[in-house]
């Protein structure tokens, strides 16, 4: 019998908690994630997410808590981190009265990166970006906005990609070009923690962690996650753990 292999693991944290005053946004979280996975991560708004991958990244110091991300540790190794990871927030973070071309170049300064503009040409190529670099981003609509981001996280090579609810808000044309650009990153290599609130979205993830009330209430594939809350299909399935996270925390 053939001895099943795992992957190196991207992210590897145990216990992450990170509290606010008196309240505890996220609690005890432990999260694995193989190298080259696209993990889906799930939960209703306020339910701790945005705060977990902030700290996986080193943008944020966990209350308590440790592990590693890309083989480093999260408390210790933060900056190290940041440079081998692009983090795509829900605003996208992009200057509005900066061109196209002028966003990515200063994300390259910011990076160090050398042979500058032969950088920014390939990202510019890469997200089919090279017609329109001389837009204003404050004109451009979400879907351009979307790629004007994601060739901002690419631009150094990271190894490791957090996107944070990249597609709320685009086209259903532009939520699809994206997905397929993110699996071909993971067939590069590259892993992805991205968080969502679409159902068709999560059965696109290799696998899947649901949170809420800074907790994960289930986390496999979409098939085990499913089976496993009695649910018809991801939807029902969500709503069930959610419910049942209300009634624990009632």
């Amino acid at each position: 019998m053939t001895t099943p292999t795992h992957l190196p693991l991207a992210i590897d944290v145990h216990g992450l908690t990170k509290r606010y005053g008196g309240r505890t946004v996220v609690n005890a979280i432990s999260l694995q994630v193989e190298t080259g996975r696209i993990v889906g991560f799930l939960g209703p708004n306020g339910s701790g997410k945005t705060t977990t991958i902030r700290m996986i990244c080193g943008l944020l110091t966990p209350d308590a808590g440790q592990g590693s991300c890309l083989g480093l540790d999260i408390m210790a190794d933060a900056i190290a981190i940041k440079r081998e990871v692009g983090y795509m927030t829900q605003k996208f973070g992009l200057y509005d009265d900066l061109s196209i071309r002028e966003n990515l170049d200063f994300v390259a300064r910011l990076f160090e990166l050398p042979q500058r503009r032969q950088t920014v040409d390939d990202a510019l190529q890469r997200l089919g970006l090279t017609a329109r670099q001389d837009q204003l981003a404050g004109s451009l609509s979400g879907g351009w906005k979307q790629r004007l981001a994601l060739a901002a996280c690419l631009i150094h090579q990271p190894r490791l990609l957090l996107l944070d609810e990249p597609t709320a808000g685009v086209d259903p044309k532009a939520r699809r070009d994206f997905w397929d650009q993110i699996h071909q990153l993971a067939q590069q290599g590259i892993t992805v923690l991205v968080s969502t609130h679409y159902m068709d979205e999560a059965e696109r993830c290799d696998s899947l962690v649901y949170i809420a009330y800074g907790k994960i209430l289930a986390q496999g594939t979409a098939a085990a996650i499913v089976a496993e809350a009695g649910a018809h299909n991801l939807e029902d399935a969500f709503v069930r753990l959610v419910a049942q996270a209300q009634d624990n925390f009632a």
